[in-house]
């Protein structure tokens, strides 16, 4: 009997929907230092332009440089509600995706697009007011003639990121939550957005003094006991 895995992976859990809308109302960096400050991607990855942000489960795409033959099959397969997740391998030398493509991502419900690659029509996508998180843009077109895997987990900006998985971005960069821990992390996310909102409360009041900065001074070596700035 065969144990070979398929190039494509057609079912996988994802994050339920009511789950997806909590998570969504948050910030990328609140989910990113409850989660143990891990989770973000490499900054390389970021907003085509800075107002866009998109929250939905991870749909994981991995091509070869410069071909997305896959992401075509990724998007006749992906649910409303999905965020494209592509390993391009980091390559800049071609666009993976351009308005077309995009255009299909939006007319399908698919939440929006992160890739480790470059996509091209910058402006018409910016005028669609679609969300895509990429290495920048290239003029120049893909191919189409090389095979991938779709559903298996990827690496995409130095984070492994599994299919269904939570994915969060703005202008701040892209933040992957594993599937099975994203609701537990909810009541601790919510804590620090309320914790974050009295300390800044109380900074512009004039208590501008950060209470643990002494005693981590002191632990690092930098003042010795009894020394104070």
């Amino acid at each position: 009997m065969s144990t070979n895995t398929p190039d494509i992976i057609r079912d996988f859990e994802r994050v339920p929907a009511h789950i997806v809308a909590q998570a969504s109302e948050l910030q990328p960096a609140i989910l990113a230092d409850v989660a143990g400050r891990r989770g973000a991607m490499h900054g390389r990855i970021k907003a085509l332009r800075p107002r866009m942000k998109l929250a939905g489960t991870a749909f994981t795409v991995e091509v070869r440089p410069g071909d997305n033959l896959m992401i075509h099959a990724a998007i006749a397969m992906a649910k409303p509600g999905d965020v494209l997740v592509i390993d391009g391998k980091g390559d800049q030398s071609s666009a993976l995706m351009g308005t077309i493509m995009m255009t299909a991502c939006q007319k399908l419900g698919i939440a929006g697009v992160v890739m480790d690659g470059a996509c091209r029509d910058s402006i018409e996508i910016d005028e669609m007011d679609y969300p895509v998180f990429s290495i920048g843009t290239n003029p120049n077109g893909p191919t189409k003639a090389i095979g991938g895997r779709i559903g298996h987990p990827v690496s995409v900006g130095e984070v492994t990121v599994y299919p269904g998985d939570f994915v969060i971005a703005d202008a701040d960069g892209v933040v992957v939550v594993e599937r099975e821990k994203i609701e537990s992390l909810l009541p601790a996310a919510a804590k620090k957005v309320r914790d974050e909102a009295a300390r800044i409360a109380a900074i512009k009041e004039g208590d501008t003094a950060a209470k643990w900065l002494t005693s981590a001074l002191r632990t690092a070596g930098v003042l010795k006991e009894g020394e104070a700035l």
